[in-house]
């Protein structure tokens, strides 16, 4: 029996170390800012910190890339993330957006932040700091709805 164990510790490291030699792609493309939410929409600074700190990693070309997303298996559960949520909305190319999809993921925004979907649990397991307070939740709830607005030409205040 111990040497059977042997075996299957043996097998797990090499399967460990092997899995490391599998990379997924963790590159940050280019980021032109003319392209941005921020020059193509009106983002208060409080909204903008919100967005930097909660969402960027996951849903921007400025993703800061974590020690352990380079360590197998990980690294491919953070790469996929990330690259799902630059396919689901992407800030960096917000200003690329034809309208009907801006108002698209405003609105999509407020029914995630609403639900307290976003961001995802798993992410906030080892980044405490981008949990959304009642406060910055509300912040964002009411940017989206004043986005929403304007981008569909409703801005009547």
């Amino acid at each position: 029996m111990k040497k059977k164990l042997k075996w299957i510790v043996i097998a797990v490291i090499a399967g460990v170390f092997v899995i490391q030699f599998f990379r997924p792609d963790r590159t940050n493309p280019q980021v032109n800012p003319a392209e941005s939410i921020e020059a193509d929409s009106t983002v208060p600074a409080s909204v903008k910190t919100i967005l930097r700190t909660s969402c960027y990693d996951c849903h921007s070309n400025e993703t800061v890339w974590p020690w352990y997303s380079s360590i197998a298996p990980m690294s491919w559960l953070v790469a996929d993330d990330v690259h799902t949520g630059r396919h689901m909305m992407n800030f960096s190319l917000w200003g690329t957006y034809p309208l009907s999809r801006k108002v698209a993921k405003v609105s999509g925004i407020y029914d995630q932040i609403s639900k307290g979907s976003m961001p995802l649990g798993k992410y906030l397991l080892l980044h405490p700091d981008a949990r959304l307070t009642p406060a910055q939740r509300d912040t964002l709830l009411n940017w989206t709805q004043e986005e929403n607005d304007r981008l569909t030409g409703n801005d009547d205040n």
